[in-house]
């Protein structure tokens, strides 16, 4: 079900959006210290489906309206402002967002523990790669999985189920999450399913396994606590 269209709330957000993506390049220092704010609208935009009021069929497709140049930009934005503490937020447009991309890593990982205040001098006084260096320290194994780019042919009338089913298991996962790892999600849902009832149990095994890795730290301690006294 589509949430209810609040057309007030939608015009004010999209305007805004507009208004940030405007600012002429000669005040680029300027809307730099909007990109936070910017990230906030853009989760709105997502999450109460705004993108209708400009008769598109997507959020996708509004993305590549608002950036042409790298939707990706607008996924980094979002994640901000979903990970990074209130705090971390509002000095972001001292540190730029770049770097608050990856701090918004650890802050994701520690939550309440985040040490705002020592990574925001880091970023500060840090060139990006060195923190980004201080950063892979503190987050051991990340990005160790070769990666490889998959393109799929599709029919335009089949775009629109795709990117709403990825937009759909973005707003559960989080959008912190690679549109990659939505769309595994949702093909590791479908598996786990076709194979509940005299299915093959390693499809179902494999299913759960890649559900579980993909749960937070505490959720997997619950899980596995939870299995146990199912055995026991």
């Amino acid at each position: 079900m589509l949430p209810e269209l609040n057309r007030r709330r939608a015009t004010f957000v999209l305007t805004k959006i507009d208004e940030i993506l405007a600012w002429e390049q000669g005040k680029e220092a300027k809307r730099n210290s909007r990109w936070v704010e910017l990230g906030r609208f853009l989760g709105e935009v997502r999450a109460g489906h705004y993108w209708r009021m400009e008769k598109l069929k997507c959020f996708d497709e509004f993305l590549e309206r608002s950036f042409p140049g790298s939707r990706r930009k607008a996924y980094y934005l979002m994640w901000i402002h979903e990970h990074l503490p209130a705090q971390a937020r509002r000095e972001l447009k001292e540190v730029g967002w770049t770097k608050g991309v990856e701090f918004a890593k650890l802050a994701r990982r520690d939550r309440e523990g985040f040490d705002c205040a020592t990574w925001l001098h880091k970023a500060r006084h840090m060139p990006k790669e060195d923190l980004k260096q201080e950063l892979e320290k503190e987050l051991p194994g990340q990005e160790t999985e070769a990666r490889e780019i998959v393109y799929l042919k599709l029919y335009r009338s089949q775009r629109p189920v795709l990117e709403r089913a990825i937009e759909t298991a973005a707003l559960m996962l989080g959008s912190d999450k690679s549109r990659g790892y939505c769309l595994e999600m949702i093909c590791v849902d479908f598996l786990a399913g076709a194979n509940l009832d005299n299915g093959n149990p390693e499809t179902l095994l494999y299913s759960m396994t890649r559900f579980f890795n993909l749960l937070p730290g505490e959720q997997r301690r619950g899980f596995l606590e939870h299995v146990r006294g199912q055995v026991s």
